[in-house]
Parts: C-alpha cells; structure tokens; sequence
C-alpha cells in the first residue's frame, strides 16, 4: 500500500494516481509536496577522547549502526553533522506507516548504540509533516521545510 503525499490515503501497490485527490503517486521530483517523517538522532555522551583518531573511529561507528538501523526500517540518512544525524521516511516513496517505522527504529537505535565502545547513549526526536523533496540542480533527494 502507497501513501498519497498530500492527502495521505492508503493507494494500491502500482497505482500511479491517488484514489482519492487524484495526485500523481511515485518517487519524490523536484518540487513536490510530501508529508514524511524526520527521525533526529544525536550522541548525548561519547566521552572525551585524548586521541583524535579514536573520536574519529568513535565517531563513524556511531554514524555506521545509526545507518544501518535506519535504513533497516525505510530511512534515509540525509545528512549529519558532528553526533547528530537526520534521517527520513517517505523519501523517496511514501509510505502509509512511516511514523511506526520511525518509532521503531528510534526504539532500537537506545538498545543499539549500548553496544559501541564508552558511555553512549542517543536522544531522539520524531516529527512528522509536510515538506519539499528534491532539488532542482541536483540528483540527489532532499527534504526541506
């Protein structure tokens, strides 16, 4: 089932219309209105390091099992900035159950995270709207607003 971005009812899988606005349904174009949800996440206490090289190595292996848990429930890392990644869900397609699966990868990023090396642990907040996706002079999905 395919969620419309604008008004959010359930479409068959392979419906290229919505059901019931009749929006065009697919992959985020350039300038197009979506309803997803953020998924932000960032490292409250990986400690200090005297050695750059470990903060680096710290570092990456967080941004390394936040990836792969967000991209395991629908997510898309769109960009991170010191401890702190924003991932989203219904980039590039929508889907009528992002905000569970966002929920659920938040659960699972607490227990995962307890699993790297030193004293980390992650704050999460989840938002769920409208936004832009895409942008025109690039190839890459992006989300704003």
């Amino acid at each position: 089932m395919v969620g419309c971005h604008r008004c959010g009812a359930g479409n068959r899988a392979g419906a290229r219309f919505c059901g019931r606005c009749g929006t065009v349904l697919g992959s985020a174009r350039a300038g197009v209105r979506k309803m997803v949800t953020v998924l932000f996440a960032d490292a409250v206490s990986t400690g200090p390091y005297d050695d750059v090289e470990l903060g680096v190595r710290a570092t990456n292996a967080f941004y390394d099992l936040l990836r792969e848990v967000l991209e395991r429930y629908g997510g898309t890392v769109e960009r991170h900035a010191g401890d702190a990644v924003m991932a989203v869900f219904g980039v590039p397609a929508a889907r009528d159950d992002d905000a569970r699966r966002a929920a659920a990868a938040a659960l699972e990023l607490h227990s995962a995270v307890r699993e790297l090396e030193g004293d980390v642990t992650v704050s999460v907040g989840i938002n769920t709207g409208e936004v832009l996706t895409g942008d025109a002079g690039s190839e890459e999905e992006l989300a704003v607003g």
